[in-house]
């Protein structure tokens, strides 16, 4: 006859079973986001002032994760990180957004993408229409 598990097998699985789930669950995210950014078409990116930011609900937090470059207008990739503040939590549903404005303040383009976990993000950009 096959013996019943006793309790302090049972309790001595579960312990282990919660002990792998908390070090899963807390085990440190990227504290950024790789990025890169494209013009549509593969052009070079028109020159200008490049701001990144995680698009959602006005969370301070998230309003916090911002990134910015410049764009010499011969580019046509440009590689940056959007770092993100301590204790972010990143959903699935998050985009990236990146703007491309020019010195006088107009908006030339703009892109977006789905933040994948832990995955590079690739935004192109479309120009804006007015």
């Amino acid at each position: 006859m096959k013996r019943l598990a006793d309790r302090r097998g049972i309790l001595l699985g579960a312990a282990t079973a919660a002990v792998a789930f908390g070090a899963l669950a807390n085990s440190p995210r990227s504290s950024e986001i790789a990025i890169t950014i494209g013009f549509e078409g593969g052009e070079a990116i028109p020159k200008g002032r490049l701001a990144v930011y995680l698009e959602g609900p006005a969370d301070p937090q998230r309003m916090a994760a911002r990134a910015s470059a410049e764009s010499d207008g011969g580019s046509s990739k440009i590689r940056l990180a959007l770092p993100l503040p301590p204790g972010t939590r990143m959903s699935s549903r998050q985009q990236v957004v990146a703007e491309l404005q020019r010195a006088d303040g107009w908006l030339l383009a703009r892109g977006s993408a789905q933040v994948e976990d832990d995955l590079p993000v690739e935004i192109t950009l479309y120009t804006v229409m007015y």
